[in-house]
């Protein structure tokens, strides 16, 4: 059986951005063993994803790389996909023995690759496509899309009937952001989900271990805490149930476009045109002005009824 290789490491959101990229390559090398080299950190998100072998390292360290580098060298695939493409991927390409590597850079160590340099300047997703077309991949859509096994659906809709949401209708938001960019929480969330109420639908609240405190303030305020309380997936089950979601510029924003409903993505400190969610371009809002060189803004210059306006014009909101 013939060995592929898929390094992604990264940030949680580049993270989910590049599910659809890896399905694509899994189905395309049909009965291959498929193989991803992440970070520990994301050994757990990858854990659902059926067919796709997970070997993790440590991001930090020589001797977490050396462990990755002899791992590699020893499994003889006959392919790698540097979904990274950064130096450290770069590296363990080059000594990795494997003649095919597909890469985002025109330049050693990749075989196989766009012809055109990466500039950063366009949405990595777009990028993404270009890096298979170069590997004889047909891209096609590709759709935002995560693998959620039927037990976190299950547990998804347990939480609904816990909180008698079957029938009620709800938007979510993530007011957190990554406590390494606070400048990225909007703070205006309290707001917005007072007139989220005030329309007639519920709100849920949004988050990992870093919101929870900020969740809860916001909850003692109006709507329901989930913070801490569902898993990636769970809440990308969760979602599917959701008339529409709020968030930041963090990592469940692009979970909750996996769930295809409409994701109003806020921006200000970050170009929207490179970070968006896929496939909820229509529904960005941005405090920066439309030039076309990026202006990054604060989001405190994003007022309450920018939003609920473009709700309204959505039809999501009374």
């Amino acid at each position: 059986m013939h060995k592929i290789l898929i390094i992604k490491l990264g940030a949680l959101g580049d993270i989910i951005m590049a599910c659809p990229i890896i399905k694509r390559i899994q189905e395309h090398h049909g009965d291959a063993g498929i193989y991803l080299l992440t970070s520990d950190a994301h050994r757990d998100f990858f854990g659902h994803w059926p067919g796709l072998a997970i070997h993790s390292f440590a991001r930090h360290g020589l001797g977490s790389t050396l462990h990755a580098m002899r791992w590699i060298r020893a499994q003889h695939f006959e392919r790698i996909y540097d979904l990274q493409s950064n130096d450290r991927s770069g590296l363990l390409c080059a000594i990795s023995g494997v003649r095919e590597r597909v890469g985002n850079h025109p330049r050693y160590p990749y075989t196989i690759h766009p012809h055109q340099p990466w500039r950063g300047k366009t949405h990595i997703q777009e990028r993404w496509r270009e890096v298979l077309v170069s590997a004889g991949i047909d891209p096609g859509p590709l759709l935002p899309w995560l693998p959620i096994p039927d037990q976190e659906r299950q547990a998804a809709a347990a939480w609904l009937r816990e909180r008698r949401l079957e029938r009620t209708p709800f938007a979510i938001l993530h007011a957190g952001a990554s406590p390494r960019h606070p400048e990225k929480r909007w703070p205006c969330f309290r707001e917005l989900g007072v007139a989220i109420r005030s329309a007639g639908m519920e709100v849920v609240w949004a988050g990992g271990a870093d919101d929870v405190a900020l969740t809860h303030e916001l909850a003692n305020h109006v709507g329901i805490d989930a913070s801490g309380a569902l898993s990636l997936t769970q809440l990308a089950a969760l979602g599917v149930h959701a008339r529409f979601a709020v968030t930041n510029d963090s990592a469940p924003m692009h979970v909750l476009a996996c769930a295809g409903i409409p994701v109003f993505g806020l921006f200000g400190p970050t170009d929207w045109r490179i970070n968006h969610a896929v496939g909820q371009r229509e529904f960005v809002i941005s405090a920066s002005p439309e030039t076309e060189n990026f202006v990054p803004v604060p989001l405190s210059s994003l007022p309450v009824a920018d939003v609920t306006k473009r709700l309204r014009i959505a039809g999501l909101l009374g």
